[in-house]
């Protein structure tokens, strides 16, 4: 079976069993029931995965950590040294695995998540301890807290509720043997190639389930696979001021494989003011085994910058839209607000002079922002844009298409910035222009709600907006792009909405000469308008008939 199909498989089975057992519990709570489960699945298969490899090692003459069966005078006790050192924490450090301590393995919640309140049941973890069962949420508690307290890295990350939740104990037993089902590895997939890719998909399926509530920590994969696509990020730091669960990390990582890079030659910077937010994207970062800075706590990107000192090489960004009152305690002579103080009733360009700040000399950045963003004057919005704009640093504007995301209607953009156009590498010089693209009519409806990209509408955008910035085989597309001067902006007052440069597409020559076509319009429309006064007349004939006059 190929990755696709068995990822796909695999992942409907999963959801359509979990949704079954959510019962009356609010999506927004069990989403951090069924991905801590999760998430304590990853450690232990990736700490039995490891502990297998040791048992081998230990057996293997030819290996450092042989031990010897001759140095014990009996089975027994060669086993029992074997099971001692598989408790030395050391062996697992050393690969960069988590070291799980026994109450936290899933192998004990499995076991013990049917017991009744009251059981005691012995926990060997180098000596042998007594716990009491108290539920099935304590428990999963307990062994949260138990893996926490052992590896100071998941401190504040994992979400020990699960005893406070409103949920049928027996169902989070039933979640627990549910989650067990997925596999350790696939002919071609690891553990954690799989759990990530649930871990994911269960994440975009909370955010529609939330509707409105889950796009403050999701932002659909496609948009993300487009923004990533664009600016490809190879190598460097890469950081988001607005991370929710951390896609944008999760694509790019993606992008890495895909292109034959190193995981190692970047590094994760991010920040997140929502608590439980921050906790999933840690999660889903330690899921793929991504090093990551994402501060020291959740905390407001625009009052408690978490990394004040950084310049990235590539931001991207899916901040809140129109944000108000974001400027609480903010200074008006913050050293961010380099091109204009932002108004208070709206955060977007506070949004992109925070990312601009932290960009790096030949840094790019791209965020998503609502589409007045491109031509909104309202307070000091068009005298920011107009900076921007004068100072060269933006380099394209993407029209998106509506219905793209979960969380709401409102029409938006991407903003593709730089600090510098000269041409460098691959690059030719894009000094003084922009490239616009209109990429509303494009997509389709993967259901009655939701518009997605396809692969290859991802590979048009990208691939237009690479020829643009090399200069080799870039063309403007009448309806679709165009690359637009300093100055053909400056004639169309500093707006920057795609449709006023792209024009309307070609349409089709169809050989009739324009005043004969119009001609023959008019008078076509000349007689459905004689049509319609002829059915009004009747519509009140009849309606006198009965009584009714109009």
């Amino acid at each position: 079976m190929s990755e696709q199909k068995f990822l796909q498989d695999l992942e409907k089975k999963l959801w359509t069993a979990a949704d079954k057992l959510r019962s009356t519990l609010d999506a927004s709570q069990y989403k951090h029931a069924v991905l801590g489960l999760l998430f304590v699945k990853y450690v232990s298969d990736a700490f039995d995965i490891r502990r297998q490899e040791l048992i081998e090692q230990f057996k293997d003459a030819e290996h450092d950590y042989f031990l010897n069966p001759d140095d014990c005078e009996t089975p027994e006790e060669y086993q029992a040294e074997i099971d001692a050192e598989l408790e030395i924490r050391d062996y697992y450090t050393e690969k960069n695995v988590f070291w799980v301590p026994a109450l936290g393995r899933w192998e004990n919640l499995q076991n013990n998540s049917k017991l009744p309140p009251g059981t005691k049941i012995e926990i060997k973890n180098g000596k042998t301890t007594t716990y009491e069962i108290r539920s099935v949420g304590r428990l999963i508690d307990d062994a949260l807290d138990a893996i926490e307290k052992d590896n100071p890295k998941l401190k504040g990350v994992l979400n020990k509720q699960y005893a406070r939740l409103q949920i049928d104990q027996a169902k989070l037993g039933e979640l627990i043997d549910l989650i067990a089902t997925i596999p350790f590895v696939h002919a071609s997939l690891q553990a954690k190639d799989i759990l990530g890719h649930v871990y994911e998909y269960f994440l975009g399926q909370f955010a529609l389930a939330e509707g409105k509530k889950g796009g403050q920590f999701y932002t659909p994969k496609s948009i993300v696979s487009l923004i990533v696509e664009m600016l490809q990020p190879y190598q460097g730091r890469v950081y988001d001021p607005a991370m929710g669960s951390g896609g944008f990390f999760v694509q790019s990582e993606k992008f890495i494989k895909e292109h034959g890079g190193k995981l190692g030659n970047v590094s994760i910077y991010g920040q997140e003011y929502n608590h439980t937010t921050w906790q999933l994207a840690a999660m889903n970062m330690v899921i793929r085994g991504l090093d990551f800075n994402f501060g020291k706590e959740p905390a407001n990107t625009f009052t408690n910058d978490q990394h004040p000192d950084l310049r990235a090489d590539y931001i991207m960004a899916n901040p809140p839209f129109n944000m108000k009152e974001w400027d609480i305690g903010i200074k008006d002579d913050d050293p961010r607000w380099q091109y204009g103080r932002p108004p208070s009733g709206n955060a977007n360009f506070a949004w992109l002079q925070h990312m601009l700040y932290h960009l790096a000399p030949n840094g790019s950045m791209a965020l998503l922002l609502a589409n007045g963003s491109m031509s909104s004057n309202t307070n000091n919005e068009g005298d920011i844009r107009r900076a921007l704009i004068d100072n060269d640093l933006v380099e394209c504007m993407v029209a998106l298409p509506g219905q793209l995301f979960t969380n709401t209607q409102i029409p938006a953009c991407i903003w593709l910035l730089t600090r510098n156009k000269k041409a460098r590498g691959s690059l030719g010089d894009r000094s003084g222009k922009v490239l616009f693209m209109d990429a509303r009519n494009l997509g389709y409806m993967k259901d009655r709600v939701l518009r997605d990209f396809k692969s290859e509408e991802i590979k048009k955008i990208a691939g237009t907006y690479h020829a643009w910035q090399q200069g080799k085989g870039y063309e403007d597309e009448a309806g679709f792009c165009n690359s637009a001067t300093l100055d053909d902006i400056k004639k169309h007052d500093y707006v920057l909405t795609p449709g006023r440069y792209v024009g309307a597409p070609d349409g089709e020559e169809d050989g009739e000469p324009f005043a004969e076509k119009m001609a023959r319009l008019t008078a076509q429309l000349k007689r459905e308008f004689a049509q319609s006064v002829e059915l009004e007349k009747q519509v009140k004939q009849s309606l006198a008939g009965l009584g009714y006059g109009v």
